[in-house]
């Protein structure tokens, strides 16, 4: 099993900044992406940003430019980096964790339970 331990989050006034960070621990399974997604209400989930264990990257139109996703490998643990947010950025964002059980072929995905980011305008 995989535990994601999510931070960050909270309100903001809009053109302001929020980092939410994300730290995966557990046994017998290796991460090989992470990332956020989101999901506003009344809205489907999304994705935000992820990033492969390489480092490669992968971000959605709407945050290209504004949020910076970072990793640490050595603490499996990944950073979102929100600027220039806006009212239309306010959700509930997740983190996930995609990976494989050690030893097999077997892919899992993980989720967070969820923070808050609120942008006001």
């Amino acid at each position: 099993q995989v535990q994601l331990v999510e931070s960050g989050g909270g309100s903001v006034q809009a053109g302001g900044s929020l980092t939410l960070s994300c730290a995966a621990s557990g046994r017998g399974f290796s991460i090989d992406t992470m990332g956020w997604y989101r999901q506003a209400s009344g809205k489907q989930r999304e994705l935000v940003a992820a990033i492969a264990s390489g480092g490669t990257t992968n971000y959605a139109d709407s945050v290209k430019g504004r949020f910076t996703l970072s990793r640490d490998n050595a603490k499996n643990t990944i950073y979102l980096q929100m600027n220039s947010l806006r009212p239309e950025d306010t959700a509930v964002y997740y983190c996930n964790a995609k990976g494989q059980l050690t030893g097999t072929s077997i892919r899992l995905n993980f989720w967070g339970q969820g923070t808050q980011a609120t942008v006001s305008s």
